[in-house]
C-alpha cells in the first residue's frame, strides 16, 4: 500500500469529518489525523489524509466540491 499523504487541514474537526465523509462517497478511502495538543486546545489541526494515489483526484474533489462559505 502506498503512503498516506494529507489532502486537507481544518482546526474544526467538523469540516474535516465532512471532507473524509465526502472523499469516501467518491471512493477514496480517507483518515483523520489528530494533531491538536492535548494541553492547549487552539494549538494544531485536524489532517485529511488519503493514498499517494488517490492524492490528485482527492484535492479536485475537495476543490471542486466541498465549500465551507
Amino acid at each position: 500500500m502506498a503512503a498516506w499523504q494529507k489532502v486537507y487541514s481544518a482546526e474544526q474537526s467538523y469540516r474535516a469529518e465532512i471532507v473524509k465523509d465526502v472523499l469516501e462517497d467518491a471512493a477514496i478511502n480517507a483518515v483523520i489525523i489528530n494533531k491538536k495538543d492535548s494541553s492547549y486546545n487552539n494549538f494544531g489541526a485536524h489532517e485529511v489524509h488519503v493514498s499517494a494515489d488517490d492524492v490528485i483526484r482527492a484535492l479536485q474533489i475537495i476543490k471542486n466540491d466541498i465549500d465551507f462559505k
